[in-house]
């Protein structure tokens, strides 16, 4: 029995091109976690088609970890939701996770055009690992891959798709909309998208051993460029975490991807805190 992990976000789902639809105090939040519910139902189905056995479980991964409508999920599955949490936007990862799927991703800070593209927050204006810029794309598939799990799966828009294709690629991927701007895209209409995820997270994991796991070494240096000068100060109080030449960028080397991964969650939170 195949044990599967789905990590759900929101700036990558058919239809969803603007914060209105993505963020809980604004007026069209409620549409796009409707939307946000029923792919990844779609997606849901489309695993269980492949492996009607597969234990699943769905990681709320957008903002708060509390949109998904648990009372219109699939019930076949388990929701994890809230935030903080450990692993972040892979709640629920460990060593017994054969296949991860990342449903309604986006691409990274600075990518474009591209929908709604950041990494993890607007206080975060790129980040390095081992030298190579990444995104969440990167990073999840990142840390998944130091648990031993293949990222087989990614819906978003055609810039995402491509993000993980460069890392993996022999993964899958199902473009919703093609991105024409950081907020304006070309979108299938919902139900045909839902048709196609459905089919692509099927094919997917029928062939998920042919997808390995991202690998990344040991001693992993992290590069996190800040948009706040205030913030780089704050996290230097960080054991091993140390400011780079200029105003905003600081640097860490972790022993493995996930201690690295939980510096950039820290580095997230230091950002709302204001200065005294």
């Amino acid at each position: 029995m195949p044990k599967v992990l789905v990590s759900v976000d929101m700036e990558g789902i058919s239809g969803v091109v603007h914060p209105t639809e993505t963020n809980p105090d604004r007026y069209d939040y409620e549409r796009g976690r409707a939307l946000m519910t029923a792919e990844v139902n779609a997606v849901i189905a489309g695993v269980l088609d492949a492996e009607p056995s597969a234990d699943v479980l769905v990681a709320d991964a957008h903002g708060p970890f509390r949109n998904l409508l648990p009372e219109e999920l699939d019930r076949r599955v388990r929701l994890i939701r809230g935030k903080p949490r450990p692993l972040g936007m892979l709640g629920g990862l460990d060593g017994d996770v054969d296949a991860v799927l990342f449903v309604g991703y986006h691409a990274r800070a600075g990518a474009g055009p591209a929908v709604l593209a950041h990494t993890m927050s607007d206080a975060v204006l790129g980040v390095r690992l081992n030298g190579r810029e990444v995104g969440e794309i990167g990073l999840n598939a990142a840390l998944a891959g130091h648990h031993g799990a293949p990222v087989v799966f990614l819906s978003g828009d055609d810039v995402a798709c491509a993000e993980l294709l460069d890392l993996v690629p022999t993964t899958s991927t199902v473009a919703v909309k093609r991105a024409l701007g950081q907020a304006a895209a070309e979108t299938l209409h919902p139900v045909v998208a839902r048709e196609r995820l459905r089919q692509g997270a099927a094919a997917a994991i029928a062939r998920r051993a042919e997808v390995a796991p991202l690998p990344v070494g040991r001693a992993v240096s992290l590069e996190v460029d800040l948009y706040s000068p205030a913030t780089v100060d704050t996290a230097t109080l960080i054991p091993g975490v140390e400011r780079a030449a200029g105003a905003r960028t600081v640097t860490f080397t972790g022993r493995d991807v996930a201690e690295a991964y939980g510096v950039v969650h820290l580095l997230v939170q230091l950002a709302q805190v204001k200065p005294g």
